[in-house]
């Protein structure tokens, strides 16, 4: 199993930046394909980057490509996504997850999440 904690969140102005990170414990964590996901406000929860379990470059929603970066570093068992030029419709709670199986872009392929760390970004 795979235990996974989100940090990170916070209030930020628009144009500003965070960093959210990602800390697992569990055996299997470095043959992970790993995720971040948003739900913001009477919305569905929707897809906003992935990345292999061996790293390098990650895939992201168009809605963030540009903007946010997505890393990981095995040896600290840690995910990270970098946020710059935040938008107020980027307001949403950010789970981390992890999937047995090849990145997806689907949340019912990952196997397991975080608690979720909130993000609200002012106009």
């Amino acid at each position: 199993q795979v235990q996974l904690v989100e940090s990170g969140g916070g209030l930020v102005q628009a144009g500003g930046s965070l960093r959210l990170s990602c800390t697992a414990s569990g055996r299997t964590w470095r043959t992970n394909a790993m995720g971040w996901f948003r739900q913001a406000p009477g919305k569905e929860r929707e897809f906003v980057a992935g990345i292999s379990w061996s790293g390098g470059g990650g895939y992201y929603a168009d809605s963030v490509r540009g903007r946010f970066t997505i890393s990981r570093d095995n040896a600290k068992n840690t995910l990270v996504l970098e946020m710059n030029s935040l938008k107020p419709e980027d307001t949403a709670i950010y789970y981390c997850a992890s999937t047995l199986g090849v990145m997806s872009t689907s949340q019912r392929h990952y196997d397991y999440w975080g608690q979720g760390t909130q993000v609200a970004v002012s106009s």
